[in-house]
């Protein structure tokens, strides 16, 4: 019964993020532009921040102008600047452009060649660009964000052909 219980435990382990969570706390005053913080529980990258000085029983107080990452939406928030934020983990991951299906999903391989098929193209001048790149003929790898079970493709590059 003992091994048993000890094999269970090593179950634990599985995940490829050590167990992260998808928001971590940091203080107020330790956040920076261009950083990522939750704004009316959006994933957000902080495009201003300026820090006030208050009265002598007060603390100073951290104005912040933020941009959703995936909706580019645009959030403000005031916090006193020795309370806890919390900060989305945000993951980039990089893969290469296989195919784009008329529906705008996209078939996508990473560096250890899996695929995967979840991803729309971006709205808009972005989606457009890269379906035009690619039904061109162009190589490309595109740079997915990741954050709180969201996943958004941010940008594209052309892939440069490996000299042999």
């Amino acid at each position: 019964m003992a091994d048993n219980a000890a094999a269970h435990d090593d179950d634990d382990f599985q995940t490829g993020d050590a167990g992260a969570s998808e928001t971590y706390p940091q203080q107020c005053s330790a956040l920076r532009k261009n950083g990522y913080v939750m704004l009316k529980s959006r994933p957000c990258k902080i495009m201003e921040m300026s820090t006030s000085k208050t009265g002598k029983h007060g603390h100073a107080k951290v104005h912040m102008v933020g941009i959703d990452i995936f909706t580019g939406k645009k959030y403000e928030d005031i916090c006193p600047s020795t309370h806890n934020m919390s900060v989305p983990n945000v993951k980039r991951v990089e893969y290469s452009l296989i195919d784009v299906d008329t529906d705008g999903y996209v078939s996508l391989m990473d560096d250890s060649s899996d695929t995967r098929s979840d991803i729309k193209l971006p709205e808009g001048e972005l989606g457009q660009e890269i379906r035009a790149k690619f039904e061109g003929g162009e190589g490309l790898k595109v740079t997915v964000l990741q954050a709180l079970g969201e996943e958004a493709i941010m940008s594209y590059k052309i892939e440069q052909e490996s000299k042999k």
